[in-house]
């Protein structure tokens, strides 16, 4: 059913962003909802651009979504941040509000740490977080910090290649209150099939197939495992890492689940209705499996 709602326009930024699935969800859920007229585009945005395209937001826009590298950057640009991005010190999510002024108002959220709790409870059931491990030190990481603390969980594992890069990932735990304790990625090493093995849940934040090495020696293990993996790459999908800890014995979570629930969020903040989780889903699904037939074709 149509709404008398007056059109908004909303986009994810980024740099780069083509590849983004944003648009698929949200023009999903605009459909649903009855949202006739709002648009929502993908476009490229790198650091040094983003202070001149947010100032130029006036109240015909609902927000914005931001990935990487721009989850840091907005910060400055903002009029509030939510307590939450605070101390997580990343914003994924800029909500435009109307003042009835000449300049609406720009609120920053943090919705990975909702997307990243929904995708891990999908897995979990009723089992509870005692014991997890995180992969990598970037802005992901520091929102699964707070997402497993919300899950019980506040002295997890941080496996990173660099411990000199763990600064900011530190003064983030440091604000949240949690307890990580950082250990450097040894991918060859007996600890570490130990420590996934012992794990109530293991989340890999790292770059599309940098987690590569560790799926190779968990097939070499061939130990067992029990926890619930959340790998947030989706392309490609399934990961080497998702199938090895698949083989492994253990449950799995792609990473799409997450990027389904954050945007659902996102809709929601946005437009103040509740998003179609089905629909936007399924369209999600879709959108997936014609991104895999394309790159099975050009491989």
């Amino acid at each position: 059913m149509s709404t008398t709602r007056p059109p908004r326009r909303a986009a994810v930024l980024g740099h780069p962003v083509a590849h983004s699935l944003s648009p698929v969800l949200h023009r999903a859920a605009y459909d649903v909802l009855g949202l006739d007229g709002w648009s929502y585009e993908a476009i490229d945005t790198t650091e040094e651009q983003l202070p001149a395209f947010v100032n130029g937001l006036d109240a015909s826009w609902a927000g914005l979504s931001l990935t990487m590298p721009l989850k840091h950057a907005v910060i400055p640009l903002l009029d509030h941040v939510d307590p939450l991005a605070n101390v997580v010190g990343a914003v994924n999510t800029l909500v435009v509000q109307p003042t009835g002024g000449t300049r609406p108002t720009f609120v920053g959220t943090n919705t990975d740490v909702h997307g990243l709790v929904a995708a891990l409870r999908e897995g979990l059931g009723e089992r509870e977080v005692r014991s997890a491990v995180v992969l990598g030190a970037g802005a992901t990481a520091a929102s699964t910090l707070a997402a497993l603390a919300q899950l019980g969980c506040a002295a997890p594992t941080v496996l990173v290649r660099s411990l000199g890069r763990t600064g900011t990932l530190q003064r983030a735990a440091h604000r949240m209150g949690v307890e990580p304790r950082f250990e450097v990625l040894e991918s060859a090493s007996t600890a570490l099939i130990d420590r996934l093995a012992e794990s109530d849940v293991v989340v890999a934040t790292l770059p599309s197939r940098a987690a590569d090495p560790v799926a190779e020696v968990l097939v070499q293990a061939a130990a067992p495992v029990a926890g619930v993996l959340l790998d947030v790459v989706y392309d490609p999908r399934p990961t080497a890492l998702s199938d090895a800890w698949a083989a492994a014995g253990g449950a799995v979570v792609g990473g799409e689940r997450m990027l389904l629930h954050q945007a659902a969020e996102q809709v929601r903040l946005m437009t103040g209705r509740s998003a179609p989780l089905g629909k936007m889903s399924l369209q999600l699904q879709e959108a997936l499996a014609r991104t895999n037939r394309f790159s099975h074709r050009s491989a």
